[in-house]
């Protein structure tokens, strides 16, 4: 069986709508997505590109209709918790280093569910620490542990070797997908993401 991968951060939208669409995934095909931390400001940097509010800017017709495609994906999926983060764009430097750590110190999973609340369900600055610290601390999660490890020269040191991997795998953005050698880019594509793992690529 392939592996699958979403390479993620936590400052994309689109990532975060992907998060909560995955485990119907996992519960129809049986197959656990290996969630990669990245840096997005990271993979822009090394391929020339930028997010879609610079990119879009200026540009009539097609921010409206990415509005409208957004809006028909969170129907089509039930997804009641979406909310637009007033504080955006947000640095997520901290935060995807704080989510290496949080594998490292065995929450990841309650981490990264977190950290996602936090940014677009009950949306927050999180490039503020004090605010950033407040948050985990009210999620349960050890905030000075995750936020003390995040700081850790080999933490720091993974979550650029990620990045990296990622670009030269074709990553230039987030949600990205990899089904065994396949790629997908974008939210859009997880149809063909569960297609590609009934049909076991490689």
């Amino acid at each position: 069986m392939s592996k699958v991968e979403f390479h993620f951060d936590f400052g994309s939208p689109n990532a975060y709508l992907s998060h909560l669409v995955i485990p119907g995934i996992e519960r129809r095909t049986g197959v656990r997505f290996d969630y990669v931390p990245v840096l997005l400001g990271g993979i822009f940097k090394l391929t020339g590109n930028r997010s879609p509010a610079e990119s879009m800017a200026g540009i009539k017709n097609k921010p409206d209709y990415q509005k409208l495609e957004t809006e028909r994906f969170i129907e089509r999926h039930a997804i009641t918790s979406f909310r637009a983060n007033p504080f955006f764009p947000v640095n997520t430097l901290v935060l995807m280093r704080a989510a290496v750590a949080a594998r490292r110190l065995g929450v990841f999973e309650r981490y990264v569910d977190e950290a996602y609340r936090h940014m677009w369900s009950d949306p927050k600055k999180l490039d503020d620490p004090a605010v950033l610290r407040a948050a985990l601390a009210a999620s349960g999660l050890d905030a000075e542990r995750l936020l003390s490890l995040a700081q850790a020269q080999e933490v720091k040191d993974e979550l650029l070797a990620n990045t990296q991997r990622s670009f030269e795998r074709g990553t230039f953005g987030s949600p990205t997908f990899f089904v065994g050698g396949q790629i997908f880019f974008g939210k859009d594509r997880l149809g063909e993401v569960e297609e590609a793992i009934g049909g076991g690529a490689t």
